[in-house]
């Protein structure tokens, strides 16, 4: 069965009677999330041109079809992407708007390595196949299906909403910048591409995490040179091996432990249906983050490593320009994440030290992210959030969680908006392949994404 029709069936369809049914928008966002997985939103590159803005059109088609006036949507062309801004006024001008926030890029994918094609929707098994499935297609379908919804039913928000979507979060985060410029006096964003529910192998819902910061992300670069020569004249100042030793000193540092509100909270509630052992380390860390047998047994298996701590690992390494001759240079790519409160300047400086040689040049790296503080914990969105998860899994606890980044929630978070990541997704572990090959979402994701997001918004917006 094609789950692809021509714009003007789907905007048939997204025009309903006003008395839209749950099924009638599970259609129409599983419609809109198939369409937009044919768009090309990746940077221009071998395999073709970005197609952003022509998804961007797509959606504003789509808003006015249902009832928007063309006027409250803006598509603003930014290099070969855009960015896109959807205004719905609320009924009390005193109260100031909330941002619904996602990003219509994607990872790139070349088709070779898939058992799909990446940019044709396949629905099959109960998934639909391709990339952006989940990240973060998957959330702006799910929004805009709900935001139709809403729409055709008369339902008026009392607090102005606006829907931003970015056009590079995976890459540049230039239109981020600037839709965080451009809406740095609403109240808050909820972003969709964050946070998120968990469930087991046999699809029971476990936990749900309500992101409220996220690390840093950081790329430097270690740049070893030296003047070369013969190789049959080995020097000790060979880039190659100074590189090395500098990596094996890396590669053994630890960097200190350290909790916020955030990760207190995220081990306060996960320890609640934790196993025990790790349960009592959760509460032993919580009551003091710097107990070393509870970081030893929380960190044994790499899983809470990235929550307690910054880490830096080299990433990409490069040297050398003949097999018979000396290297002249020799360079390593260090990715960082960085916890919340804490400069990329500063871990540029540690990182110097660490290497524990002058001789290797380390530098930050102009990725578009930025540092930004965690957001704090407000009552108003932990209790719709708590609304939105319980109207379909009733005993699923609510975690507070830090990402390992980066999102476009940091570029509002550094302006001192408040920023959640409010996603409605829930998935088992062995289903999540964003970024990587075959990414699919399982079918139920629709229309439980579509009670979340409609309890959410009413109760963030009334």
């Amino acid at each position: 069965m094609s789950f692809l029709k021509s714009t003007a069936c789907a905007a048939a369809l997204l025009l309903a009677a006003p008395a839209v049914s749950h099924a009638q928008s599970a259609d129409a966002a599983l419609e809109l999330l198939s369409r937009a997985i044919t768009f090309r939103t990746v940077k221009t590159g071998e395999f073709g041109p970005n197609q952003t803005p022509q998804y961007a059109n797509f959606l504003k088609d789509q808003l006015v079809a249902a009832g928007f006036p063309a006027s409250a949507i803006e598509i603003e062309p930014i290099g070969d992407t855009a960015a896109f801004t959807a205004t719905w006024q609320g009924s009390d001008p005193s109260l100031k708007p909330i941002a619904i926030l996602g990003h219509m890029d994607v990872v790139e994918a070349d088709p070779a390595d898939w058992e799909r094609d990446p940019f044709t929707p396949v629905v099959e098994n109960g998934y639909i196949f391709g990339r952006g499935s989940v990240d973060n297609k998957a959330g702006i379908s799910i929004i805009m299906a709900t935001i139709i919804k809403l729409k055709q039913e008369g339902w008026q928000p009392k607090r102005t909403l606006i829907l931003a979507f970015s056009g590079d979060e995976e890459t540049g985060m230039a239109t981020t910048r600037h839709l965080a410029q451009k809406h740095k006096d609403i109240e808050l964003v909820l972003n969709g591409d964050g946070g998120g529910g968990s469930l087991d192998s046999n699809h029971n819902p476990t936990v749900y995490s309500l992101q409220g910061s996220e690390k840093t992300y950081a790329d430097y670069t270690l740049t070893v040179t030296d003047a070369g020569g013969h190789s049959s004249r080995p020097t000790p100042g060979n880039p190659i091996y100074r590189l090395t030793a500098g990596l094996q000193r890396l590669n053994a540092y630890q960097f200190p432990v350290s909790l916020d509100d955030i990760t207190r909270g995220y081990f306060t509630a996960a320890a609640q249906t934790a196993k025990p052992e790790i349960a009592d380390a959760m509460r032993a860390l919580v009551a003091n983050d710097q107990d070393q047998a509870a970081i030893a047994t929380l960190t044994a298996d790499g899983g809470f490593t990235g929550t307690i701590r910054t880490t830096c690992t080299a990433t990409m390494i490069k040297g050398g320009h003949a097999a018979n001759a000396l290297p002249q240079q020799a360079q390593a790519t260090v990715n960082c994440r960085i916890l919340p409160g804490v400069s990329m300047e500063a871990i540029r400086d540690q990182l110097q030290d660490i290497v524990g040689d002058p001789t290797i040049k380390v530098e930050l790296l102009d990725t578009g992210t930025i540092a930004a503080p965690s957001s704090p914990l407000r009552d108003d969105v932990v209790e719709a959030v708590t609304a939105a998860v319980h109207a379909t899994y009733p005993d699923v606890q609510i975690v507070p969680s830090m990402s390992a980044g980066a999102t476009d929630s940091m570029h509002f978070r550094a302006l001192g908006i408040p920023s959640y990541g409010v996603g409605s997704v829930f998935m088992r572990r062995e289903d999540s392949f964003s970024h990587g090959l075959n990414e699919r979402l399982p079918l139920h994701a629709l229309p439980t994404g579509l009670t979340h997001w409609e309890t959410l918004l009413k109760a963030m917006a009334d």
